[in-house]
């Protein structure tokens, strides 16, 4: 008998139903709904009837949209605090002139932020959806790592940080062209944010078998144990002051993951602490 026939039946027999909802912790911690009722409706009871139905992916999809509205939110309102604070000061009251360009300047960052945020959430929306529309094809990576990286350039020199790229006789790979660039450029963005000076990046292309493995190693701040399992959350950051300062959205890992998958590979990643970070993933050789 179905939960729903056994349940539609339970009611018409039944006095009063209890409904409660509980944590049942085995291997994983799992949340369960349950109807029970006594029967039958008159004299002596003759036994309990209860439906268990579990509703554990239904409670942490809840969960992940409210914490989603709440982070959004957040970073949303921080710049745009900041916005119409000075936008305020500009034309309520004289400014000196020697101050309006960093008025200016505050303004103009700060609306930077939140365009990037959205193009970002709008990016993972996209992705999420399956409205990508990946394209497959055959893929020369190394070339495409080199022209990706001489786009940082400017920005590894200001930081006095190295960059190597290892793997020039590697086959051409299989994959959706804008999403491995989109995957490369957000995992040296990422190297160059949580680097310190005199830092090294290696982007390592190594051929396993059928496929190539990819992987990006820094000699940076690297990642605490406990974090290593939620950075890839949608606004997830392990050093919140550090990242905002450096103008991190909290989404780039979040559509790195994504992206990897939809090419049909996984990420991993690999940290110590004050010592550096590798993440690493998987092309099929085209």
């Amino acid at each position: 008998m179905s939960a729903w026939a056994l349940e539609a039946r339970t009611n018409r027999v039944a006095t009063a139903i209890a409904v409660r909802e509980m944590t049942v912790r085995a291997e994983k911690e799992r949340v369960l709904l349950m109807h029970a009722s006594g029967f039958p409706e008159d004299g002596p009871r003759a036994g309990t009837v209860a439906v268990f139905h579990d509703v554990t992916e239904l409670r942490r999809v809840d969960q992940v949209r409210r914490d989603f509205i709440a982070n959004a939110s957040h970073e949303l309102r921080t710049p745009l605090t900041s916005i119409r604070g000075f936008a305020d000061t500009l034309s309520n009251s004289k400014v000196p002139p020697e101050d309006l360009d960093q008025y200016l300047d505050v303004i103009v960052r700060n609306a930077q932020r939140m365009s990037d945020l959205i193009d970002d959430l709008l990016t993972l929306s996209r992705i999420e959806s399956d409205a990508a529309n990946l394209q497959f094809g055959s893929v020369d990576i190394h070339r495409l790592i080199e022209t990706v990286a001489a786009e940082f350039a400017p920005r590894f020199r200001e930081g006095s940080i190295s960059v190597a790229i290892h793997g020039d006789d590697v086959p051409d790979c299989r994959c959706d062209r804008d999403a491995f660039e989109q995957v490369i450029s957000n995992l040296l963005s990422n190297a160059a944010r949580y680097s310190n000076e005199g830092s090294q990046v290696d982007v390592r292309l190594e051929v396993q078998g059928d496929r190539v493995e990819v992987s990006v190693t820094d000699t940076g701040i690297g990642i605490p144990k406990d974090d290593l399992e939620r950075i890839f959350e949608r606004f997830y950051r392990v050093d919140a002051a550090r990242s905002r300062a450096l103008g991190s959205t909290g989404l780039g890992l979040s559509i790195v993951k994504h992206l990897v998958r939809a090419m049909g590979s996984e990420i991993q990643v690999e940290s110590e602490l004050g010592k550096g970070t590798t993440f690493r993933f998987w092309l099929q050789i085209a």
